[in-house]
């Protein structure tokens, strides 16, 4: 049996948390958690295939794509030995280290995948509102430094986590209520001030997660203007239909993480499995539903894979 209340002199584990209160039920938990992993690797492993493999796809908006499915992939992965240790061999200790490890990874692909959703607005920002100079301003080029830039701000924001986490003392119970570290549940386990702990979290969120969301709501402000102002009803829907699977992956996004944020603030007198089960569906439903929405909106993608199952049927 773990202790859960560690003294600082040999506190150098966390205690991860499966179904609050229900340790027994976790199995019950393995297989649709495996299933859900099994769609993600499944699901964005097709959508870069099909990418690579069609040359007509080599396009900014199918570039900033493979970007998604790839961050959504190292998203899942970051909580994956974690989530394996708890739900299927019941290990839920995970060293300080890793702990910490883990937790810049999930926060900064998660700063990343913002970051993405922001360039995909800009992008068909570009192809409503100036669809004359779309090949001129979004070129490979300027494409792959929007991408650089993306990853390049990401490990500059969340760099400094690692360190903050370190500094702090823990003395009190090392249980904390994810499957997975996060810093906001690390934090509230010091027991020292952790002032300037919430204090970055809250310029984190501030000035990358908010500010991503007004700069999004922004450019679909302006996308909407332009659509608006098309004569054509058939050329409108067309132009707003090339948007309908990028603000599916907007909402797929914030809802959730907009939903965690209000429980933890608001709903403490919730109960402790509702708080897991949003915490697992926040970082656990994009990965899953991305390349589904893509899959069924972008007529292209569609294509593509409808051929290969042909292919397939035709073989046999």
């Amino acid at each position: 049996m773990i202790n859960s209340n560690v003294s600082h002199a040999n506190h150098h584990s966390f205690i991860l948390t499966g179904i609050p209160g229900m340790p027994e039920k976790n199995p019950w938990m393995a297989f649709p958690l495996g299933f859900l992993y099994t769609l993600t690797l499944l699901g964005n492993g097709t959508i870069l295939a099909v990418i690579k493999a069609d040359e007509s796809l080599h396009e900014p908006m199918y570039y900033f794509l493979s970007i998604l499915a790839l961050t959504d992939v190292s998203l899942s992965m970051s909580t994956l030995p974690s989530m394996l240790s708890i739900f299927w061999f019941n290990a839920p200790e995970i060293s300080f280290d890793a702990c910490i490890t883990q937790m810049f990874f999930i926060h900064g692909f998660g700063v990343v995948e913002s970051g993405v959703l922001v360039s995909m607005a800009f992008d068909r920002f570009v192809a409503i509102c100036d669809p004359l100079r779309y090949a001129s301003i979004l070129t490979h080029s300027i494409t792959g430094k929007i991408g650089i830039a993306v990853l390049t701000q990401a490990v500059c924001v969340i760099f400094p986590v690692p360190f903050l986490i370190k500094r702090l003392p823990f003395c009190h119970s090392n249980v904390l209520s994810h499957s997975y570290c996060l810093h906001q549940d690390a934090t509230r386990l010091a027991c020292s001030s952790t002032h300037i702990n919430s204090l970055y979290g809250l310029i984190i969120v501030i000035f990358t997660l908010g500010l991503d969301a007004l700069i999004l709501l922004f450019s679909y402000m302006l996308i909407l203007k332009t659509v608006l102002g098309i004569a054509s009803r058939t050329e409108r829907l067309k132009a707003l239909n090339t948007c309908l699977s990028h603000i599916c992956a907007v909402l797929l996004f914030y809802v959730p993480l907009i939903g965690v944020t209000l429980i933890h603030r608001i709903g403490k007198h919730l109960s402790p499995v509702l708080h897991m089960l949003m915490a697992n569906t926040y970082l656990l439903r994009p990965p899953v539903l991305n390349p589904i929405v893509y899959s069924v909106k972008t007529k292209p993608i569609r294509r593509r894979i409808i051929r290969v199952f042909q292919r397939g049927k035709n073989r046999t």
